[in-house]
């Protein structure tokens, strides 16, 4: 069986499935810098450290560069994408929430509980979910949380024009 035939499909997803990160995911400096200017952001608070130790010294954020919270959003996601959407289409975001900065350093790892499973009513032989997702740090800090909702082909299907 190829990549391409390996599920999860459409007909594996139950409400109340949980899905947990195999591994975690350590935040460079690096990677924050990189994503805030290919994204064209340009808080200083992701970028420039003069900035952020004269203007946030205090706590939580101790004059230390804050993660992008894109950047989080994605990482939580991604963690996830072999449990859930690596057969389908990304449809939305909703309800995100960033509960706690970010920093480089922090490891993130993402759980997931699937909250919603219908057909498709507009493409035969795919159809929606709807996972909750958190993600966590290296301390069990909670740091972000949102839903996410793909589209999933069924096993054996492929998209027809």
């Amino acid at each position: 069986m190829s990549s391409a035939e390996e599920g999860p499909f459409f007909e594996d997803f139950k409400v109340g499935q949980r899905f947990k990160s195999r591994v975690g995911r350590t935040i460079l400096d690096v990677d924050n810098v990189w994503f805030t200017l290919l994204t064209n952001n340009n808080n200083e608070i992701h970028f420039n450290l003069d900035y952020v130790k004269k203007n946030f010294p205090g706590e939580p954020f101790k004059g230390r560069l804050v993660v992008n919270g894109f950047l989080t959003l994605a990482i939580a996601a991604g963690l996830l994408v072999e449990y859930t959407s690596k057969n389908g289409i990304m449809l939305g975001l909703e309800n995100v929430k960033f509960l706690e900065p970010v920093f480089a350093g922090d490891t993130i790892y993402s759980e997931a509980e699937v909250i919603e499973v219908r057909e498709s009513k507009s493409r035969p032989g795919w159809g929606i979910v709807k996972i909750r997702t958190w993600a966590y740090n290296q301390n069990g800090k909670k740091v972000i949380e949102f839903d996410r909702v793909f589209m999933v082909r069924k096993g054996g299907v492929k998209w027809e024009g």
